[in-house]
C-alpha cells in the first residue's frame, strides 16, 4: 500500500548519531509498509537530515536553545561534545517536553506538518524520553519506545544497574544484580564512569531514576535484536514492565555513507567505499582485521601507541578507523608523528599495503560485509555488534561507555563470539597482550579461532532465519513486527 494510507507515525530519537541512524532505519522499514512518517529532532540535526535522500520521511524541527541550559552554542548532538557535556545534554533533554506537546497537539489538530489529512496514530520515542508517553497518551495516541542502539541484555543490565546501584551496597569488587541474577557476576571495571561515581543523588542518577520507571507508561517496547539469542534480556523487561516487548531486528541502515556523512559533526569521510573495496579485494578471505571504536569513542594516546606497536608486529592485514586520542579535539587534524610509532603509516599503508588507515570514519556496513574481513576490534556498541554478527564476523571487545561493557559481557559469556581486549580508556594495555588477542581471533586454524568463527556463523544463520519472510515461513523478527503493525491497525 503506497502513500501512507495506513496511518501517520511520529518518530522522536535522542540527539545522537547512534540513536538517529537506527531511527532512520526503522522509519525506512515502516514507510515500506505504507505508513507516513514525521521525524522530529532539534533544528541543527533536522537541517543535516534534510540533506539526506529520504523523500518518504517528513523532518520536523523541535525548538531547542542549548545556551539556555549551560551548553555551548549549537550543542544539539552529543557526538561532538566531551563526555561531561554529553551527559549534560541528556540531563536537560526533558526540557523538550513542552515543545513536544505543542507540536504533537498541532499534528493532531492537522495545523502543521506535511500530512495534514492524517492524524498521528502512534509515537515511537527514544528510550531517554520516558516522559513522552504521558504527553502522547493525553492526546489519545499510542506510544512505544524504540531501543535501536542497544540490545536486550545490555539494556537490562543498564536498567537494573541504574535503578539498584548494586555496587554501592557491597565492599567487594564483584556483585550481582538483585533483579537480574541470571546475568551473572559483574566487576566494577565493567561500569561506565558515570555509574562508578553514581550515588543516587548526582544529576545523572536523578535523571535515570526518573526516566527509567516511566517506561511502564508506554504501550510497548521495540528492540533492535532477535528473540533467539536475547531471551534473558527480553524476559527481564517482560516481567519488569508488563507491556509487550517486540524483538524486530536487526534493522540496519544500508545507505550508511550518505546518512553518517550528513549527520556527523565531524569532517569529511576518510575513505570512499570504492577505494576501500579495491584494497579489500586484494586480500585473502577472512584475513583483514577491522578496527573502529564507534562514532563517539576514542582510546587514550598511550593505548593508541600500544595498539599501533601490536599492528606493526602481528602478521595481519587491517583497516583502522582512527581519530585523535582521548583528551584531544576529535575535529582536529590527526598528528601521526605524535600519536603513532615513527613511520607507522608509511610502513603499513604505502610500502607493504598491509594496513589501511582511515581518518574519522569509514563505510562500516559495507566493509564488514566483505569476505576479506575476519575480525572486528570494536567498542561493542550495539549497532556495530549487529553489523558484525549479520556477516558472521567474530569480535574483539574493547568497551568504552554505557551499555558497551554489558554488550561485551554478553558477547563473551552468553553467546561466545567475542574475546575481550580491554575495558575503557584508563585500562593499561600491553602491545604483547594485544598481539595475543588479535592472533587468537584471526587464526582460523586454532581451536579457539575456529570456535569463535563457528559461533559467529551460527548467529549469522540465526539472524537470517529470524528475518526470513517467505510465503511458507515468517521468522521471529517478522512476526514481532507484524504484531506491532496489528496493534497500529487496531488503533486506526
Amino acid at each position: 500500500m503506497e502513500g501512507g494510507e495506513k496511518g501517520h507515525i511520529v518518530l522522536f530519537p535522542f540527539m545522537a548519531q547512534g540513536h538517529i541512524i537506527p531511527f532512520l532505519a526503522l522509519a525506512s522499514k515502516i514507510t515500506q509498509k505504507g505508513y507516513q512518517i514525521t521525524f522530529i529532532n532539534t533544528p541543527l540535526n533536522i537541517k543535516k537530515l534534510k540533506k539526506t535522500n529520504h523523500p518518504s520521511i517528513h523532518f520536523l524541527e523541535i525548538p531547542f536553545d542549548s545556551t539556555q541550559h549551560g551548553l555551548p552554542q549549537d550543542a544539539e548532538t552529543n557526538d561532538s561534545l566531551p563526555y561531561n557535556l554529553a551527559l549534560k545534554l541528556l540531563e536537560v533533554s526533558p526540557s523538550l517536553e513542552p515543545n513536544f506537546k505543542k507540536i504533537l497537539t498541532q499534528l493532531v489538530e492537522l495545523k502543521i506538518g506535511f500530512f495534514k489529512k492524517s492524524q498521528p496514530i502512534c509515537v515511537i520515542s527514544d528510550l531517554f524520553f520516558g516522559w513522552s508517553a504521558k504527553v502522547t497518551h493525553e492526546l489519545g495516541i499510542l506510544h512505544t519506545i524504540y531501543c535501536g542502539a542497544v540490545g536486550g541484555f545490555g539494556l537490562a543490565c543498564y536498567y537494573s544497574m541504574w535503578l539498584n546501584l548494586p555496587h554501592r551496597h557491597t565492599d567487594k569488587l564483584e556483585f550481582i544484580l538483585p533483579d537480574f541474577q541470571e546475568a551473572g557476576k559483574f566487576h566494577v571495571t565493567q561500569l561506565s564512569p558515570s555509574l562508578v561515581i553514581a550515588d543516587g543523588n548526582d544529576p545523572y542518577s536523578v535523571f535515570q531514576m526518573k526516566n527509567l520507571p516511566l517506561w511502564k507508561n508506554s504501550d510497548g517496547v521495540l528492540f533492535n535484536t532477535i528473540e533467539e539469542f536475547e531471551k534473558n534480556g527480553l524476559m527481564y523487561f517482560r516481567r519488569k514492565l508488563c507491556i509487550p516487548i517486540w524483538a524486530i531486528g536487526p534493522i540496519l541502515f544500508q545507505e550508511n555513507d550518505n546518512v553518517r556523512s550528513s549527520t556527523s559533526p565531524r569532517k569529511e569521510p576518510g575513505i570512499q567505499f570504492d577505494k576501500c573495496k579495491e584494497w579489500l579485494d586484494s586480500k585473502e578471505k577472512s584475513s583483514v582485521l577491522y578496527i573502529c571504536f564507534g562514532s563517539q569513542n576514542t582510546i587514550s594516546a598511550s593505548q593508541m601507541m600500544q595498539l599501533a606497536k601490536a599492528l606493526d608486529v602481528v602478521e595481519v592485514n587491517f583497516i583502522w578507523v582512527i581519530r585523535p586520542p582521548l583528551g584531544f579535539d576529535v575535529n582536529a587534524d590527526f598528528k601521526s608523528e605524535e600519536w603513532l610509532p615513527e613511520g607507522f603509516i608509511e610502513r603499513n599503508q604505502e610500502s607493504e599495503q598491509r594496513g589501511l588507515i582511515v581518518l574519522n570514519w569509514a563505510p562500516q556496513v559495507e566493509i564488514l560485509a566483505h569476505e576479506s574481513i575476519g575480525g572486528f576490534l570494536s567498542n561493542c556498541g550495539w549497532n556495530s555488534v549487529l553489523e558484525s554478527l549479520i556477516n558472521g564476523v567474530p569480535l574483539i571487545g574493547w568497551p568504552m561507555a554505557a551499555d558497551q561493557f554489558f554488550n561485551a559481557k554478553f558477547l563473551v559469556e552468553e553467546i561466545g563470539v567475542c574475546v575481550e581486549m580491554a575495558r575503557g580508556t584508563t585500562f593499561d594495555v600491553s602491545y604483547l597482550d594485544i598481539i595475543e588477542k588479535i592472533e587468537l581471533v584471526m587464526d582460523s586454524e586454532s581451536e579457539k579461532g575456529k570456535r569463535l568463527r563457528g559461533k559467529a556463523c551460527e548467529f549469522k544463520e540465526m539472524i537470517k532465519d529470524a528475518t526470513r519472510d517467505d510465503d511458507d515461513y515468517k521468522g521471529s523478527s517478522i512476526r514481532a513486527m507484524d504484531e506491532f503493525f496489528n496493534l497500529l491497525m487496531k488503533e486506526r
